[in-house]
């Protein structure tokens, strides 16, 4: 095929497939040891999701990057259609409409939102001319590319993508080279405005925002979740209670203990020692997308990388302080061993443009620059 480049074994990157290899296999560890000791109906599907998404990096990465800088606007402007579509016909579950029914699946148009939001702003980013930076022409129309998909992702309502899709658009921004004031402008302006915006959210918001808070003002309802969650970590002190030997999640007093608040249940089990080291894997993955970033002269794959491995941080860094109470309950899986298909799709095809990047180092530098 004219658009995939062919890649030699020998130049696979095996580290950081064996790393993604390796959390991935804790996650599923996690998963079956919260389904009480069984592969279905979590650990086995998610090993099988993510070894089809495996593929799948490999395939993105061999894809020629000028298709992908071509196809940033396209790509966007049809997600953006998808979102619009979702408010006439999408599936109602939960309270919430997010989905599209294509029949052999349920399509989120947010979770792919969060990657294109990324590559339109690069995009624009990397036409404007470098002179222009600093003028209002470079704010608006990235503000206007932000700002209406996370306006449609807000009303369906999901706070937790929403915020996702804001956060890598303006970290594109930031890395763009905008000038510091301007954030620091629009932090105020945003400080302003939240009792306003507060009293448009939906109950169910609204009260994780205050059990936020004063967790132990309602223990037993709305706060119950959080509350159970510091209990599960907490009791797993240093070394864990054990594989298998987990109560909170067994006995299920931990709700949600293998999707959003999956390293609760991994904690308990595993204690600080299986969390720091959690956390050092992903800071390793995270270095590797930054570092892709650094190196990379062609201003607007630099962009993408760098806004990318932020998605990921903010995946990671949102559902870490979610389960530890120290951000409100938004519902954002942690990537790799939180059950589901497609927060882990949105994470691999990160992982997939940064690879495409990552091994396009002489061509970004050269002719397709």
């Amino acid at each position: 095929m004219r658009g995939i480049v062919p890649e030699s074994v020998a130049t696979m990157p095996w580290r950081l497939y064996g790393l993604l290899f390796a959390i991935a296999l804790f996650g599923a560890v996690v998963l079956y040891s919260a389904a009480g000791g069984h592969v279905q109906p979590w650990a086995g599907m998610q090993m099988a999701r993510f070894l089809i998404f495996l593929g799948m990096v490999e395939v993105v990465s061999r894809i020629r990057f000028e298709w992908i800088s071509r196809f940033a606007f396209p790509a966007y402007l049809a997600i953006l259609a998808a979102l619009i579509l979702v408010e006439l016909i999408g599936g109602v579950a939960g309270g919430s409409q997010r989905w599209i029914n294509l029949g052999f699946m349920q399509f989120q148009p947010s979770e792919m939102m969060k990657v294109c939001v990324v590559l339109a702003v690069a995009r624009f980013y990397a036409l404007l001319p470098m002179g222009q930076t600093r003028s209002w022409t470079a704010i608006w129309p990235a503000l206007l590319i932000i700002g209406v998909p996370a306006a449609l992702v807000l009303v369906q309502p999901d706070l937790g993508t929403a915020t996702m899709v804001t956060l890598g658009g303006i970290c594109v921004m930031f890395m763009a080279g905008l000038p510091l004031r301007l954030f620091l402008t629009a932090g105020g302006a945003f400080a302003a405005i939240v009792p306003i915006a507060f009293s448009f959210l939906h109950d169910y918001q609204k009260n994780r925002v205050l059990i936020f808070l004063d967790p132990e003002s309602d223990p037993l309802g709305a706060g119950y979740h959080i509350s159970q969650s510091k209990i599960a970590i907490g009791s797993g002190g240093i070394f864990g209670k054990g594989f298998l030997q987990g109560t909170q999640s067994h006995l299920d007093y931990l709700p949600e203990g293998h999707t959003d608040f999956v390293f609760a249940t991994m904690a308990e089990e595993w204690g600080m020692i299986g969390g720091v080291g959690l956390i050092v894997a992903f800071l390793m993955l995270l270095r590797w997308g930054m570092r892709v970033a650094q190196r990379t002269d062609d201003r607007f794959a630099s962009l993408v990388a760098a806004g990318l491995t932020m998605t990921i941080f903010y995946y990671i860094a949102i559902n870490l302080m979610m389960v530890m109470g120290l951000a409100p309950v938004v519902g954002i899986p942690l990537p790799f061993m939180s059950y589901g298909g497609s927060s882990m799709l949105t994470v691999m095809l990160c992982i997939g443009i940064i690879r495409n990047i990552d091994r396009n180092q002489d061509r970004l530098s050269g002719a397709w620059r």
